[in-house]
């Protein structure tokens, strides 16, 4: 029997609580609300009411019925992680629908629930993707999309959640159709910026005439690191070289501060990094 590492007990102890939180931003924000953000609650949300039964029974079948599917159409993709929290989820769900049944929004105003689930959810979706899981849920039917449609993981994502929201129209007035469409499309971009603003840097290309003095700046007052290239420039075929720095937002703030006061007509541009992968050697001594 294969023994469970220190990392994995980490990983799915961060999943467990990740997933609370999940289902606290559906059960505290998104059912009071009624708001069908796209995901596979606000499905669940618009399905209770054709079928009798518990928002949190009803994510579990749409859930099980997803992984059968991904597991039939896409193979064994989906591990371990992805079927913890697509049983876990609606047992959360379950747990509150037993400890608050009469629970009423808190807020009184759908549009303010709206809001709250999609960052109360965002905080815990962004823990799921940094322990490597997910939600289950439309993210598999995004890889779906993805493998027999061939669309954009992008595309493929935005799809049914908007679908999901439409679907609000079958049940509930204009109001809550458009909250919902506008609230899948804010969901997209609040999650995107808990799990990539916070560790976003900068890559800064500089090309200047005080090539020296801006690599000693970086090198010795940012203690970070640089890369140089050599470049030609198009029209007058004159040898440059050009300094290529990844820097936090302190650093940026300093480093276009110093350009700026050194060398105003530096040419510079700068690009949004969201992930660094860097892997250094390991010598063994023989």
């Amino acid at each position: 029997m294969k023994r469970i590492t220190k990392k994995q007990w980490k990983e799915y102890g961060m999943i467990t609580v990740a997933t609370a939180i999940v289902a606290a931003s559906v059960f505290f924000f998104l059912v009071p609300s009624t708001v069908s953000v796209g995901s596979i609650s606000g499905l669940a949300i618009v399905i209770s009411n054709f079928v009798p039964l518990p928002i949190s029974a009803i994510t579990f079948v749409l859930n099980v019925v997803l992984l059968i599917i991904g597991f039939i159409f896409i193979g064994k993709e989906f591990g371990g992680k992805t079927v913890y929290t697509s049983v876990l989820l609606p047992a959360y769900i379950r747990v509150f629908e037993v400890l608050l049944p009469n629970y009423e929004s808190m807020t009184q105003d759908p549009f303010l629930d709206m809001i709250c689930y999609i960052f109360v959810v965002s905080v815990g979706l962004a823990l799921l993707f940094n322990a490597n899981a997910s939600s289950g849920g439309l993210d598999i039917v995004a890889k779906l999309l993805n493998k027999f449609l061939h669309m954009e993981m992008g595309t493929a994502m935005a799809l049914p959640g908007m679908c999901v929201a439409i679907s609000s129209a079958l049940v509930y007035d204009k109001k809550i159709v458009i909250l919902g469409i506008l609230g899948t499309y804010l969901n997209g971009i609040v999650i995107d910026h808990f799990i990539f603003g916070f560790d976003a840097k900068k890559r800064v290309c500089i090309i200047s005439e005080k090539e020296a003095e801006i690599r000693a700046f970086i090198l010795n007052e940012l203690h970070s690191g640089a890369t140089l290239y050599q470049a030609v420039g198009a029209y007058n075929e004159e040898p440059r070289r050009e300094i290529i720095t990844i820097v936090d937002k302190n650093e940026y703030a300093k480093l276009m501060s110093f350009i700026e006061k050194i060398d105003c007509n530096a040419f510079v541009t700068v690009y949004t990094v969201n992930k660094i992968i860097y892997r250094p050697k390991v010598h063994h001594e023989k």
